[in-house]
């Protein structure tokens, strides 16, 4: 469960991280697993704000006018993408086991089903994975 408030990728990706950082000495491999969902949500969040910036330049020189729903609709992904940042520099800057214990105030246990899971519905966020039925129809 997942509770509102707080973003929900954000929510799923801190208990996926606290998961790794939790089994980090039984498989010493979840180290670089968890460095690397690190730079890829980083580069994920900094590839759609390069988008976000794109299409409403592309808007704005196409149509020649400004419409404020576009501008608040690209605002708001800016937002959001910053406080995912923001996010992700804290969790860098922080040692394994001090955001293990500042997640355990936070968010239940998660198991390796539930982190399963969590890695498949995050995957399937991803561009490559909502493209791919367009690839197999064509």
């Amino acid at each position: 469960q997942v509770s509102g408030g707080e973003d929900e990728i954000q929510q799923l990706q801190k208990a996926l991280l606290d998961y790794l950082d939790e089994n980090t000495e039984t498989d010493a491999s979840l180290v670089f697993s968890r460095k690397f969902y690190i730079a890829q949500w980083f580069r994920d969040t900094t590839m759609e704000t390069e988008k976000a910036i794109k299409s409403q330049k592309d808007e704005d020189s196409s149509e020649g006018t400004h419409h404020a729903k576009d501008v608040e609709t690209t605002g708001q992904i800016m937002h959001r993408a910053e406080s995912r940042k923001k996010f992700l520099r804290s969790i860098i800057k922080t040692a394994p086991s001090q955001f293990s214990t500042l997640l355990k105030m936070n968010s239940d246990t998660v198991d390796y089903e539930d982190a399963c899971l969590i890695v498949r519905y995050l995957a399937s966020m991803r561009p490559f994975a909502q493209s791919f039925d367009i690839y197999l129809t064509q």
